[in-house]
């Protein structure tokens, strides 16, 4: 059947909660008053791709649809940032650049914190890849440490969810200690 074959299937309906959660756990105000993520735009944009990076690696691990999810999330997450990069004013012109350079700097990250959370990953790393990327201070070890602390809780959490408890709209909060 070749009708089906350009065409997308349509969006796991929780994919709303679950990029909510995503939203909520990135805008703990605990990341930015006590474990260093700059309160800026920059700073809400590492917060969330983070956390989205983090789910995104739980859901790898899971069987299908997951792999639908994470990638209606993805998709949600570029939806935001052009609809943020218009909202602040950036011409219609200048958004899909803008976007581009958004969309490379995530994916280096998930590289990044993916050879950091690895198994066989060399101590310090996790603490190294948030100071470069997140930090406000990234030369303060005990900002990259606590950050490092509470990201692995949430690893550790969302490590054991299955996928119906992600779809609550809720686990990711749950972990983070908002719900």
């Amino acid at each position: 059947m070749v009708v089906g074959l350009f065409t997308r299937k349509k969006p796991i309906p929780s994919v709303d909660a679950v990029y909510g959660d995503i939203v909520a756990a990135a805008r703990l105000p605990r990341l930015y008053r006590d474990l260093g993520v700059p309160d800026t735009v920059m700073g809400r944009f590492d917060s969330l791709a983070l956390h989205l990076i983090l789910v995104l690696r739980r859901l790898r691990a899971l069987p299908p649809p997951a792999e639908s999810l994470a990638q209606d999330l993805v998709d949600r997450f570029f939806a935001d940032l052009d609809l943020a990069m218009r909202e602040i004013g950036i011409g219609d012109v200048s958004v899909p650049k803008k976007v581009k350079g958004l969309g490379r700097a995530f994916y280096g990250r998930a590289e990044a914190y993916e050879a950091a959370l690895a198994e066989d990953a060399p101590a310090g790393a996790l603490e190294l890849a948030l100071a470069r990327n997140v930090l406000e201070r990234p030369d303060d070890p005990a900002l990259a440490t606590a950050l490092a602390q509470h990201i692995r809780k949430v690893v550790k959490a969302l490590d054991a969810m299955d996928f119906e408890t992600l779809l609550t709209g809720s686990a990711l909060q749950t972990a983070v200690g908002v719900a």
